[in-house]
């Protein structure tokens, strides 16, 4: 072995990460996204458990190098395919593990399945940090810059792929990287290997890459129905939007709609992304009587108070809000929607059923993201609608639990009322739970929104209703006057809505049409709005704070508290009245925790590497856990708050994800390279993460802020500023400690190495529960002290 294999460890870091990418949107399809999350940090255990692997096996593989690197990365490429095919088949139903302990063994199933991918992979990589201990800081930059180009890589490759064809692309990656490590020594080989990559993924048939969405989810339910047909389809990186006609059992989407309204909706089409219903496709061709029953919903509230009112729409999806404000005579509708392709749909595929609602007269689209939207915008509104994003069984069943949302945290709420003309509203439709979850969450949030602008009385600035599905909360940029109070009461009337709050609202006002036999809306409201505010959030079964930047999961709201009610209901056979995402990402954590202090110890526990350990310096053999896990920690502490820094800052999730993440990745093996002409001493890394992740901490949400209105590309060019230096610096302390490990006690090194892939499952999911819990700032200042740690266990002291 004489030269390191650095394009076939670039090639196949690529496909890795590529591959871990891949399944998260895949695993979005065809099951729920926070059990894709679980699957694929527990599945990255298979670094960790290659690393314990070649410990044990380490010269035997070193011996058959190049063979024994060809064949682990050939073998991930077949198991890329075979086990996510395997996986998809695993019987398991997320929703109803909340009562079935038995789907603990699909899951099960899935993590191990997952698992054995980048368990050949990262024995592959292994192979190559134990056989070229004098170039750790080349391989690492290979594989640092590989894993850059694979998540850009993967990213580009799905604004033209579907995510079953860029599987077969991973697998085709994979065999490529195999077929450049046999290259050297067996060309014949390499030649096969070639033809494999070339040839083989694309001549696998449809059913191996074929996505089999769970059972239960909306659109498996929607194509149940006779005669129901998917008549169009667009994907990209954000997902994959379907539309469904169903001619025999015509779809009825209409959220709100009063019980007392005449007639329903027109003929529409169901609209899905990543298997979820999205909202439907209203037919329209221009005339508005159709759309009558539009002013039979709760979200029509505002325009009894409004005239001709200046209409701002945020997530406008299918077009429904506009077809709403263009039936009130609204004289100017801004629509703003972040998923082109689903604009796409509605504008030119569909344009002939829906009419091209956004090329109205009097109609603007704006294809971005709301809060990057009106941080440029420098107009003022009537009215800002913001639209039911998910749907009722996704809300109900608590999947978006662990969801990441910017559109509802109190600063969000903040530049939607900066934005409002003097006496504007701003508008949120939410889904009706029981008992109530979002809706008091999100009035509570407006409350703290408004006093952060100074109103000291904000019950009269704010007014909800409820039907007996959804609820609207209006937000005045003023207060409701005895006259607007009037109107809501009248419009509740009409239309058979509950009155939830408006100012000067008593008991005996509320409750009167949708009966409850505990009103929590009404009660929750007037304690959220009384003196005893801290106590009634601190007492209610579920978790109410208002959700900011730094923590922005607005649909957390499990508590500890409620957890023996929720296992009661499950032993009872009744599904709980909260989501069980945390609590699996809990469970996910802990197993983590323990799977990977057994995978750490047990090279230490066998005969045949305990003399190689017995050998190595005693305070080598202790700093090498602590420096290593401690780097895998830090590593994922900056990284992951940063990622969500920066989605919020460039406004759109892949600018983020491709940009930041890249740049990440590119820079910190830049750092690697760079590492190679430092001494064994230099320690200045280590102080330069800490000191520039502490500064992050406190001062980059300000700035960001500060710099929201700039122009893309200059948001652009200041992201990649700000994390340059960063992961510059945050490349060298791995490389670093790797090669003064090999420099003393070479056997010693894939142990080293699975206990930092460990450390960043571990990370991945501690970060995300702390995060819940106390916010990204304390994350990234966590960071600081883990670096800290790092430097003082830095392998290469002096010493017995």
């Amino acid at each position: 072995m004489q030269r390191p294999p650095l394009a076939a460890v670039a090639a196949l870091s690529a496909a890795a990460l590529g591959y871990e990418l891949l399944l998260l949107r895949l695993f979005a399809i065809i099951q729920w996204h926070h059990f894709a999350y679980l699957a694929i940090s527990v599945a990255l255990l298979g670094i960790g458990a290659a690393g314990t692997f070649v410990t044990l096996a380490r010269r035997r593989l070193l011996a058959a190098y190049p063979g024994s690197f060809t064949l682990a990365a050939a073998a991930f490429a077949v198991a890329a395919v075979a086990c996510f095919a395997a996986a998809e088949r695993v019987p398991f139903n997320a929703l109803e593990i909340a009562w079935n302990p038995a789907q603990f063994l699909g899951l099960g199933a899935i993590y191990v399945l997952l698992m054995i991918p980048f368990f050949c992979a990262a024995t592959a990589l292994c192979i190559a940090y134990s056989g070229f201990g004098a170039h750790i800081p080349q391989l690492y930059g290979a594989d640092i810059l590989g894993a850059g180009i694979g998540s850009l890589g993967l990213l580009a490759a799905l604004f033209f792929l579907h995510p079953a064809d860029a599987l077969r692309a991973i697998c085709a990656l994979g065999f490529a990287a195999a077929g450049l490590a046999a290259w050297p020594a067996a060309k014949g080989r390499a030649a096969v290997l070639a033809l494999a990559a070339i040839a083989g993924p694309w001549l696998l048939p449809a059913p191996a890459v074929e996505l089999l969405a769970s059972e239960y989810k909306d659109l498996s339910q929607a194509l149940r129905v006779k005669g129901a047909r998917i008549v169009a389809q667009r994907t990209s990186p954000l997902g994959v939007v379907t539309v469904v006609d169903s001619p025999l059992a015509p779809l009825r989407h209409a959220p709100g709609l009063s019980l007392n309204a005449a007639g329903g909706p027109p003929a529409q089409l169901g609209l899905f992304v990543d298997g979820q219903a999205a909202g439907a496709v209203t037919r329209f061709d221009g005339n508005t009587m159709p759309l009558a029953y539009l002013r039979d919903t709760t979200s029509a509230l505002p325009y009894r108070l409004l005239h001709r009112p200046h209409v701002l729409v945020l997530g406008a999806g299918a077009g429904i809000d506009v077809l709403q404000a263009r039936a009130h005579g609204a004289r100017q509708v801004d629509a703003v929607e972040l998923d082109s392709r689903i604009v796409t749909l509605v504008q030119q595929d569909l344009a002939e059923f829906s009419g091209r609602p956004y090329s109205a007269p009097g109609v603007q689209l704006h294809v971005a993201e709301a809060r990057g939207f009106l941080a440029a915008s420098r107009d003022s509104f009537d009215l800002i609608q913001v639209d039911l994003l998910d749907s009722f069984g996704s809300s109900a069943a608590g999947l978006g639990s662990l969801n990441e949302s910017h559109l509802y945290t109190v600063e969000a709420l903040e530049s939607y009322l900066q934005r409002l003309a003097p006496g504007g509203l701003l508008a949120f439709t939410r889904w009706v739970a029981l008992p109530p979850r979002d809706s008091l969450r999100l009035f509570a949030t407006a409350i703290v929104a408004l006093e952060r602008r100074g109103v000291t009385d904000p019950g009269r600035s704010l007014a909800m209703i409820r039907s007996w599905n959804t609820t609207t909360l209006l937000v005045s940029n003023g207060v409701f006057s005895a006259a607007d109070v009037a109107a809501v009461v009248d419009f509740c009337r009409q239309h058979s809505f509950d009155t939830v709050h408006v100012p000067g609202i008593v008991a005996g006002e509320a409750n009167v049409f949708n009966l409850l036999q505990r009103d929590d809306f009404f009660a929750g409201t007037q304690a959220l709005l009384g003196r005893g505010r801290k106590d009634f959030v601190e007492r209610y079964k579920f978790d109410l704070t208002p959700a900011t930047d730094d923590r922005p999961y607005f649909f957390h709201f499990f508590k500890w508290r409620t957890l023996p009610e929720l296992l009661d209901l499950r032993t009872r056979g009744g599904a709980p009245p909260l989501d069980w995402g945390y609590p699996v990402l809990v469970m996910a954590l802990a197993q983590a925790v323990v799977v990977s202090l057994l995978l750490i110890v047990l090279p230490l526990a066998l005969s045949a590497t305990r003399h190689a350990f017995a050998a190595a310096p005693a305070k080598l053999r202790r700093r090498v856990p602590g420096y290593f896990f401690a780097l895998g920690l830090g590593f994922m502490a900056v990284e992951i708050p940063l990622l969500q820094r920066f989605t919020l800052f460039l406004s759109h999730p892949l600018y983020a994800a491709a940009i930041v993440l890249s740049a990440f990745l590119v820079f910190a093996g830049l750092g690697a390279r760079f590492s190679a002409r430092l001494g064994p001493s230099a320690r200045w890394p280590f102080a330069a993460v800490a000191a520039t992740a502490g500064a992050y901490a406190l001062l980059l949400p300000a700035l960001l802020a500060a710099a929201m209105g700039l122009a893309q590309e200059w948001k652009v060019l200041l992201t990649l500023l700000l994390v340059a230096p960063l992961a510059f610096c945050l490349g060298m302390p791995f490389p670093l400690g790797l090669a003064a490990v090999a420099a003393r006690a070479a056997p010693l090194v894939p142990w080293a190495w699975g206990i930092n892939g460990f450390a960043s499952v571990v990370a991945t999911l501690l970060a995300t529960l702390l995060a819940i819990h106390w916010g990204y700032t304390v994350v990234l200042l966590l960071a600081t002290a883990l670096y800290a740690v790092a430097a003082a266990q830095f392998p290469d002291e002096p010493g017995p």
